[in-house]
């Protein structure tokens, strides 16, 4: 017995598993065409040539990507804090402590220690690259804090008004990889601070769409994909994945944390940026494609039979008669699904239901 009413249930199994899936053949020896139908199928279609694009819309969200949290180093009292959607470039102030300043700077990595002279690093060379972005100078950008780092940062500190000690203590400086956004704050003015407390977080200033996804959708999250965005008055732009990070959310009363795949999408090109810039946070509708399929034989996804024997096949139609054929399927998508097996060629006509 063939049967399309199993089919649904199969191959929906089959796009779970990533879109494709090897069929078996008939057995006993049969041949195509063999097994005539007992009846003409209500409907036909023919096989066609074409391009296959497994794509999957999802919702994301329009902001600024991922956020950070920034914890003091420093122990005091917090005397001044940003207000949420301001945006803090190199070189001015993210908070205050004991009404001094702790700046912010550029760099992928946080600070550990206190510079002095003799001190000798990376972290050296990432405070005199920002210290020279600045405009101070007498000294060399390099691994060594030497006396002319420590005059410039003599003068740094009497305009950013702290001591002038030639000393850059823990805390005072704040790296991020760039300029940022405040998303939010999560201390007051007037509450102590002390090392790892929390005082904000905060984003990039460049517009970004997330979306986070389910991890049987995995194969949609691939670095450097292209992906299409729907803007809220329908306006559609293109951008590539640059981010791809498993996530843990944990459960609500108890219940188990679920695990999601969380892309991120930077907006940069010139027409994103220009579509972006009108909102500030937005839904918006993420077009992925998962995999393309250039010149495939293909029929719609009704056309295929669970046949008895095993795996599916489709019903060739010629003339009053019809026979069943084998098929291997490819890439399922739009509704279609790509097939080879015996006989099957461009324009071959098979059933499909009404």
């Amino acid at each position: 017995m063939r049967s399309r009413l199993a089919v649904a249930l199969a191959v929906g199994a089959v796009v779970a598993a990533g879109g494709t899936a090897t069929v078996a053949a008939l057995g006993g020896g049969s041949r195509p065409g063999d097994a005539a139908a007992s009846a003409l199928p209500p409907g036909t279609a023919k096989v066609e040539r074409q391009t296959l694009h497994d794509t999957q819309t999802e919702d994301g969200r329009l902001g600024y990507g991922p956020a950070s949290t920034v914890t003091s180093q420093l122990r005091g009292t917090l005397t001044k804090v940003p207000d949420s959607g301001d945006k803090i470039t190199r070189g001015h102030e993210l908070y205050e402590v004991d009404g001094d300043p702790v700046v912010l700077m550029y760099g992928s990595k946080p600070s550990y220690r206190a510079l002095t002279v003799g001190t000798e690093g990376s972290d050296v060379k990432r405070f005199e690259k920002n210290l020279s972005a600045l405009g101070y100078g007498g000294f060399t950008v390099d691994d060594d804090y030497t006396s002319g780092t420590a005059e410039a940062v003599r003068e740094w500190q009497d305009d950013i008004g702290v001591p002038e000690t030639g000393v850059v203590e823990l805390g005072r400086v704040a790296f991020a990889d760039g300029p940022v956004r405040i998303d939010s704050v999560q201390a007051d003015p007037g509450e102590p601070v002390a090392p790892g407390k929390k005082i904000l977080s905060c984003t990039g200033t460049r517009k970004a769409v997330t979306v986070e996804l389910d991890t049987a959708d995995q194969r949609l999250a691939k670095k450097g994909a292209e992906v299409a965005v729907t803007l809220p008055e329908n306006e559609t732009v293109t951008a590539k994945i640059d981010e791809v990070a498993t996530v843990i959310e944990p459960g609500e009363q108890g219940q188990d944390p679920t695990t999601k795949v969380e892309v991120t999408i930077w907006l940069d090109s010139a027409k994103a940026k220009k579509a972006a810039a009108r909102y500030a946070l937005a839904s918006v509708d993420v077009a992925f494609t998962a995999g393309t399929r250039e010149n495939v034989l293909a029929v719609p996804v009704t056309a295929l039979v669970a046949l008895s024997e095993g795996g599916f096949g489709v019903e060739v139609v010629k003339g009053a008669t019809s026979g069943y054929v084998p098929v291997e399927t490819g890439l399922f998508a739009d509704g279609k699904v790509e097939i080879s097996g015996p006989g099957i060629t461009e324009g071959t006509v098979v059933g499909v239901p009404e």
